[in-house]
């Protein structure tokens, strides 16, 4: 009888894993568990053409049902899956249903954190993650005027600019002192920041919301400064963590399920991928978890080919992109801590290219208006080149010229 492999969660890795697991060769029987309705689909639009209405829900599907079933793979929806039993080889579904597995992936992604604050559970506070989140964000958005965002990373900067693109007066508060400070740098985060206000968002940074408050749904915000913000609709978007279900067996588990180069975890026959993935890059020499969609959809695929018996180490350039307005952020690089940030271009248009230096070598780069630059950044990041500082600084010099 042939093995079975179940596949947890129906997201980004999950469609990659599907896509390449009979190229693979594998013969097995396959299953893939997701508790959503929909079919595997594209999230990195929930936030902006969705939001904006530029793309339904259809197109954001990847593939239709039939895709799966040429396959041979059982694509069961809406189904949570909630405890494992690594012993048993057996999963739980919140409905009773059990599945057997021989080999297992934990495609389970992550879940948005909630603010622990007074009034946070009130009607009009809302998460991005999920189609469901975002068709209720939507729906809100065409009835409301003001619109709060708490967080000022990737999430809450596209939504605040999808809101204020439809007109919305829009307000996002952030404790750090710039946006995406925590990604990309003050010096960078600043740029952006600069690019929301002149489109009239108002920020308020440094600032902690205390409490939200209201009757039938959410009226007001309270800053820790007292600040008292009227609001109809808040848009919660302070990071994620990873999502898993209760397990009984030995699994190692350290933000994120801990894989080695090759995807495999700690527990024989299973594997993780995706967002809830924590694994040991080869190339920089220490475990990370990336929670990007081109991680997501790579790492499936690698998962696929050591499911079918051919792994091979894990070691992409991490890399996202991000639109807010007219504006695109395309980012590659390791999460590693830096000490050095080298800008070529201008950072007031914006029109620019940092590095992101650690110990003089190039381990990220961020591109903005300067789509010449993707490439050949890359390329420099791939090789953790070192490069003279003043050349690199120079945006007069054609990167190309350094790769050689």
């Amino acid at each position: 009888m042939p093995e079975t492999c179940l596949v947890i969660g129906a997201g980004v890795a999950a469609f990659g894993f599907a896509n390449a697991i009979r190229d693979a060769g594998y013969q097995g029987r396959l299953i893939i568990v997701g508790a959503e309705e929909s079919p595997p689909y594209e999230r990195p639009p929930l936030s902006k053409a969705y939001l904006l209405g530029k793309k339904h829900e259809d197109d954001l599907i990847y593939r239709p049902l039939s895709f799966y079933e040429e396959r041979g793979i059982t694509l069961v929806l809406g189904e949570r899956i909630a405890s494992l039993d690594l012993q048993a080889r057996s999963a739980q579904a919140e409905s009773g249903k059990t599945y057997h597995f021989d080999q297992l992936v934990l495609a389970t992604g992550a879940n948005p954190i909630r603010l622990p604050i007074p009034g946070a559970e009130l009607p009009g506070v809302r998460v991005l993650r999920s189609m469901a989140d975002a068709r209720a964000l939507r729906d809100d958005l065409h009835r409301v005027e003001r619109v709060f965002v708490i967080g000022g990373g990737f999430i809450g900067c596209e939504v605040a600019a999808s809101a204020r693109t439809l007109g919305k007066q829009v307000t996002l508060v952030e404790t750090m002192p710039v946006l995406l400070g925590r990604a990309l740098g003050e010096q960078i985060g600043s740029a952006i920041a600069r690019v929301h206000e002149r489109r009239s968002v108002v920020l308020r940074l440094g600032r902690r919301v205390e409490a939200l408050e209201g009757r039938a749904r959410v009226e007001r915000a309270i800053l820790d400064d007292g600040t008292v913000l009227p609001c109809d609709l808040v848009v919660v978007g302070i990071g994620v963590r990873p999502a898993l279900p209760a397990i009984d067996g030995d699994l190692e588990i350290d933000n994120g399920v801990v894989v080695d180069a090759t995807c495999a975890a700690s527990a024989p026959g299973v594997w993780a991928a995706g967002d809830v993935a924590r694994w040991w890059h080869p190339t920089i020499q220490r475990a990370i978890r990336v929670e990007h969609y081109d991680n997501a959809l790579a790492m499936g695929a690698a998962v696929a080919k050591a499911v079918a018996g051919q792994p091979e180490p894990y070691a992409p350039v991490p890399s996202f992109w991000s639109d807010q307005y007219d504006l695109t952020i395309q980012y590659y690089g390791y999460p590693v801590e830096w000490d050095e940030i080298i800008v070529r271009g201008d950072l007031d248009e914006p029109a620019f290219t940092a590095f992101y230096l650690a110990s003089g070598r190039i381990f990220g780069a961020v591109i903005v208006g300067r789509p010449k630059d993707m490439r050949p950044a890359r390329r420099l990041v791939e090789r953790l080149a070192q490069v003279d500082r003043a050349v690199l600084s120079d945006p007069e010099v054609d990167l190309r010229t350094l790769l050689s």
